[in-house]
């Protein structure tokens, strides 16, 4: 029989939930170790086992942050209306995930006070939740995938970001969210950007300027 672990996922996930709560409470300035394992109640050598470090909780949850907007997204209905289907991705799925979880969308979305190795950590959930985000853009048949997503996800941190600040009635906040620009309009505006861009480089000075997308649909912008 092989050997139980010590410390198991159940532990695993208290531990973060305290370095939400704490985080929530007193900024990551307020995160420590020792402070994460008194809250749950345990030393802070589990604390080292499961994570490494305080820069290892710091990297979880960021990945949670993506995890759960990632999961969230894949979770809903794909119906006949795609526009439809990423407004109630920004509502249901960012909006609420804001709301719940601030302090994971200071960290992993804002990133405030992250360090920047420690976002690097967290990079690849990340990439992979803003892959399914890309998936329900494609569904708009944009030529720009990437760059409507970006447009996208910009609309919704603002949109969060001023909530949270309680610029926002409370009342009126939901409404707000769905009569944003349809993601359709950002998704031809990031279009539109793009080629204005594109034109401007051309009128550089002895230079001038080429678009190519990468194997994600992302457009960049080469001046020579």
């Amino acid at each position: 029989m092989g050997r139980r672990r010590k410390h198991d996922d159940r532990t695993a996930a208290a531990l973060l939930d305290a370095a939400e709560e704490l985080i929530e409470r007193g900024g990551v300035e307020g995160l420590s170790v020792r402070a994460v394992a008194d809250r749950v109640g345990t030393t802070t050598r589990a604390v080292y086992t499961v994570y490494g470090s305080r820069a290892g909780l710091l990297a979880a949850l960021g990945e949670r942050a993506f995890d759960t907007l990632g999961a969230g997204i894949a979770a809903l209905p794909a119906t006949d209306d795609p526009g439809a289907d990423l407004v109630d991705s920004a509502v249901s799925v960012f909006r609420r995930f804001a709301l719940e979880h601030p302090s994971l969308f200071r960290i992993g979305v804002q990133q405030v006070a992250t360090p920047s190795e420690v976002i690097q950590r967290f990079r690849p959930s990340a990439q992979t939740a803003f892959a399914e985000l890309e998936r329900r853009i494609a569904r708009l048949g944009v030529r720009c995938v990437g760059d409507a997503a970006l447009a996208f996800h910009a609309m919704c941190e603002g949109m969060a970001a001023v909530e949270l600040r309680c610029m926002i009635d409370p009342e009126n906040a939901e409404h707000l969210w769905r009569d944003a620009p349809s993601p359709v309009t950002l998704a031809h505006a990031a279009e539109r950007a793009l080629r204005n861009v594109t034109e401007l480089g051309r009128g550089w000075p002895h230079g001038r300027a080429d678009v190519s997308a990468d194997a994600g649909g992302r457009s960049w912008l080469h001046l020579s």
